[in-house]
């Protein structure tokens, strides 16, 4: 979203996110967003979800899992090259 909007805050304190917004940031009714003051300003920010919490995890496994297996492998040419411990 290229240009500000300008919205009502109602009595109660609510505010209605621009349909543009919520659409980009995959917020739907009923998801929780952090509501924060931070330099004289409201920021609204989308909740992490445990799903996606996990799923962040899963991944980050994996990454960690394939570095550590071609790690292994450099580590077993290396040996195979100049031995256990090489003479420097």
């Amino acid at each position: 979203m290229s240009q500000r909007e300008e919205r009502k805050v109602g009595e109660r304190g609510q505010v209605t996110l621009p349909k543009e917004l919520r659409e980009k940031l995959g917020i739907q009714g009923g998801d929780e967003v952090l509501v924060h003051e931070e330099d004289g300003k409201i920021t609204i920010e989308k909740s992490v979800t445990r799903e996606e919490l996990a799923e962040g995890y899963r991944r980050r496994k994996a990454e960690s899992d394939a570095l550590t297996a071609e790690l292994d492998g450099v580590s077993r040419e290396a040996n195979e090259y100049l031995g256990d411990r090489p003479e420097w």
